[in-house]
Formats: structure tokens, C-alpha cells, sequence
């Protein structure tokens, strides 16, 4: 017998204002909620005081709650940037997921996540390249949704991006030059003391290599140029 699809419940949260000068969603912001319970983080996303939101709240169990419309601007990606995108709250929706950070996405959130995506794309024709981590376009403060956070998955269903396993036909550009193509804000400046690059590719590492390590390599650049022709085309 199929499995019921997910409802969605109602939670407004206090923490929204309008998308600023007429913004669409173009980006779907992935986040682990890094607390022990959806119910704290419930608590968390909906205190005034707090100044934190998302769109949506998945539970371990598969429970979905929207805290704020899509319409509106939800505070959850603080300061950050994707590719020419500096206000990325204003052009996104943000979803947040029942995880601590330290173990396995539970089977449930995953499978309501996977029918909550197709939805929100579809009603704002946003990519699968537009689904991206928190620590894609904020590198050098977050690394949620993390290393254990399964990216190929999403991207079997068309859901994500994720580098192929064919050989480029010409050696690839640096690596730097395809993860700006893709959107990483390599360049960007996050304040002394901060290297954007290196955050940066910690970031694509995290997401497609998790168990790379050391300096940048060949096949480091290998994925980033494929990642980059997928955005782009």
C-alpha cells in the first residue's frame, strides 16, 4: 500500500517582511536545524526575540510545518551570496531540517522532503541548480546541511546537482574560475581575516567530496567544471 503524502501544518512564525524590490524566489536554502528536537526547533524559528524563520521545518519523522509564506521573506540565510545574489533571503525559500548535525538525515524527512521540492520548484521555476546548502552561499559561517546530508539522492530525482562520472574533453579551468561560474562566492569579502576561496572549497567539498582532503586538486577541478556546464545549461 502507498504511503499517504505528507500534510502540511500550519505554524506561522512572527519572523518574515516582504521580499524587498519586487524579489522571486530563484534558490532553495537547505539548513540542519542542529537542535535535539523539531519542537525546539519550532520554538527557536517562532520567538519574536530570536529573529530567525524559515519557510518550512521537516521533522525526523516526516512532519512538515510552514512557518512562513512563500511569498514572503523569511529570515534564515543571514549575510551570504549566490553568484550575483547578495540578499538571499529575499530570493529564496528556506527549509530547515529536524538533524543535529552529527548523525544520518532520518529515511522519513528525507522522503518528505523529497515531495516538498518538486512543488516549490515547480510553482516558481526554480532548477535543480538553484537548490543549494546554507554553506554554499555562506562558507565561512555555516556548514549546514553538513557532510552527512545525502546531495546524490536528491540529485537522481532531478532534485540537486551532482557532477557526472565522464571525463572532460579538454583539461578543466581552475577551480576557482567554475565554482564562481556555478555561484560560489569565491570572491566575495566577508570581513578581516576570512579567505572566501578556501571557505569555498571547503563548502564544495563537504557537499560533493566528503572525504576529500589537503590543497585543491585536479579532480577538485574536474567536478567543479562539470557542475558548472550543468548550471549553466
Amino acid at each position: 500500500m502507498a504511503r499517504p503524502a505528507p500534510k502540511i501544518i500550519p505554524h506561522p512564525s512572527p519572523n518574515f517582511g516582504p521580499r524587498r524590490d519586487g524579489a522571486r524566489p530563484a534558490l532553495i536554502v537547505l539548513h540542519y536545524t542542529a537542535m535535539h528536537s523539531a519542537k525546539a526547533a519550532l520554538k527557536t524559528l517562532c520567538t519574536p526575540e530570536n529573529e530567525v524563520s524559515a519557510h518550512y521545518l521537516i521533522g525526523h519523522h516526516g512532519d512538515i510545518w510552514q512557518l512562513v509564506d512563500e511569498t514572503q521573506r523569511a529570515w534564515h540565510a543571514g549575510a551570504g551570496q549566490w553568484g550575483a545574489i547578495t540578499d538571499v533571503n529575499s530570493h529564496s525559500i528556506g527549509i530547515e531540517l529536524d538533524n543535529s548535525g552529527d548523525c544520518p538525515f532520518a529515511a522519513p524527512l528525507m522522503t518528505a522532503l523529497e515531495w516538498l521540492l518538486p512543488q516549490i520548484m515547480q510553482r516558481w521555476d526554480i532548477p535543480a541548480a538553484g537548490v543549494i546548502a546554507h554553506s554554499d552561499l555562506a562558507p565561512t559561517r555555516k556548514i549546514d546541511p553538513g557532510r552527512r546530508f545525502d546531495w546524490q539522492r536528491l540529485a537522481r530525482q532531478g532534485l540537486a546537482l551532482w557532477p557526472g562520472d565522464i571525463p572532460l574533453e579538454t583539461d578543466p579551468p581552475c577551480w576557482s574560475e567554475s565554482a564562481a561560474r556555478f555561484g560560489y562566492p569565491v570572491a566575495a569579502d566577508f570581513g578581516p581575516g576570512t579567505d572566501a576561496a578556501s571557505a569555498c572549497l571547503a563548502a564544495f567539498r563537504s557537499r560533493f567530496r566528503p572525504w576529500a582532503s589537503g590543497p585543491e586538486d585536479a579532480e577538485d577541478a574536474r567536478l567543479m567544471a562539470q557542475l558548472a556546464d550543468q548550471s549553466a545549461s
